[in-house]
């Protein structure tokens, strides 16, 4: 594994969740804790739970998402598993076989989380494999159609 730096100014994240009915959003400080993710995940989480997008260099995204005790998570390329520890991470603990240097990018996880939303797992997959996008245009494109596209823009600020 390639040894990243804990925080990286390419890296963006953001937790979400719902109170009385409108959406709250809050920027993550640290996006590649897995630890401290999961953590924030179940300290917030509002009417119906709490969602993470997070935007990894240039190169991937990940969702992340807790309703009550149960964990869900995606990562938009499995193959990231062997360059950054926070894809390594989720791939253990979503108990996904590590990838082989020659597995082609796929997405990883369960790519239902966010079905209840009206994003439906081949969304997501298209998603994950559209090479135009940037991992932030896709993950704000996410919180658009989740409906809390106001707050990111707020928190998203490249400078």
């Amino acid at each position: 594994m390639t040894d990243h730096a804990e925080f990286n100014n390419d890296d963006f994240g953001l937790i979400a969740w719902r109170e009385d009915g409108l959406w709250r959003a809050s920027r993550l400080a640290n996006t590649r804790d897995f630890g401290s993710l999961m953590d924030q995940l179940k300290a917030q989480q509002g009417d119906g739970g709490s969602v993470a997008l997070i935007a990894i260099d240039e190169e991937f995204f990940l969702i992340a998402r807790c309703v009550g005790h149960s964990m869900q998570m995606m990562l938009s390329d499995v193959t990231y598993a062997a360059e950054y520890e926070i894809a390594a991470d989720l791939i253990d603990a979503l108990d996904l076989p590590f990838p082989e240097d020659e597995d082609e990018p796929q997405p990883g996880g369960d790519v239902e989380l966010l079905a209840d939303f009206g994003i439906s797992a081949m969304e997501l997959e298209v998603m994950s494999d559209d090479l135009e996008m940037y991992p932030e245009e896709q993950i704000a494109a996410l919180a658009n159609r989740l409906g809390f596209g106001e707050q990111f823009d707020q928190l998203y600020d490249r400078n």
